[in-house]
């Protein structure tokens, strides 16, 4: 099976980070995520609805739509909580990328262990920056933004081709596919991994306030 990778990067400051991972992971989730099934026989099932909700950043001008289930955003917000600490106590300038990867299950014979294969990775690599003030940081907030409106863009065009994804289980395969432990949606089997890289250097950190300075020139 081939594995697609798709890598997205994007440059903010710190108190964007949690902000801009949620509004990445969420989009993706939203279109790798259905209804509960509700199996009438082995071979036959109805599939539950999914409701979303659209949620305003506080540090970014941006508005993004995720599932609504709570349950699902409490697993995806401790995951980049966890990224964002560990980004954000490098005490400067730093990169880190956190990964998401779909996969599914096939089963083993005891005594080996199911073998995981992925088929979809999206990894977001992240550049943290400093700014001095608080008008290069509302700047900043409007270019995040409209970064972020490209990345969304992005990921529903990669989405929409359609080039692979896992057939439709049995109720006796289910779980091979879907994580089932949700009451309230049914995403395609996942985790979540990140690395952090302790120094970035300057040439990103430059980049971003050459076009916060060319920005108020304007």
């Amino acid at each position: 099976m081939n594995c697609r990778s798709e890598v997205l990067e994007l440059t903010v400051e710190a108190r964007q980070v949690e902000e801009a991972m949620l509004a990445l992971l969420h989009t993706i989730l939203l279109h790798r995520s259905t209804g509960k099934f509700h199996y009438k026989k082995e071979g036959t099932y109805s599939i539950g609805t999914v409701g979303t909700q659209d949620i305003d950043c506080d540090f970014i001008d941006f508005t993004f739509v995720r599932v609504s289930s709570d349950e699902l955003d409490r697993v995806i917000s401790k995951a980049v909580t966890e990224f964002k600490d560990a980004l954000c106590n490098t005490g400067s300038d730093g990169m880190g990328q956190i990964s998401l990867e779909f996969y599914q299950k096939k089963k083993s014979r005891w005594p080996f262990s199911d073998e995981c294969i992925p088929w979809e990775v999206w990894c977001v690599k992240v550049n943290v920056v400093h700014l001095a003030n608080e008008q290069e940081r509302q700047i900043c907030r409007e270019k995040v933004g409209e970064k972020l409106g490209e990345k969304v863009i992005n990921v529903v065009e990669v989405i929409n081709r359609h080039e692979y994804l896992p057939k439709m289980p049995t109720q006796s395969e289910v779980d091979n596919v879907f994580d089932t432990s949700l009451k309230d949606v049914q995403p395609y089997l996942y985790k979540i991994t990140y690395q952090i890289t302790d120094s970035l250097g300057t040439s990103v950190s430059t980049t971003m306030r050459r076009l916060i300075k060319d920005t108020l020139a304007l």
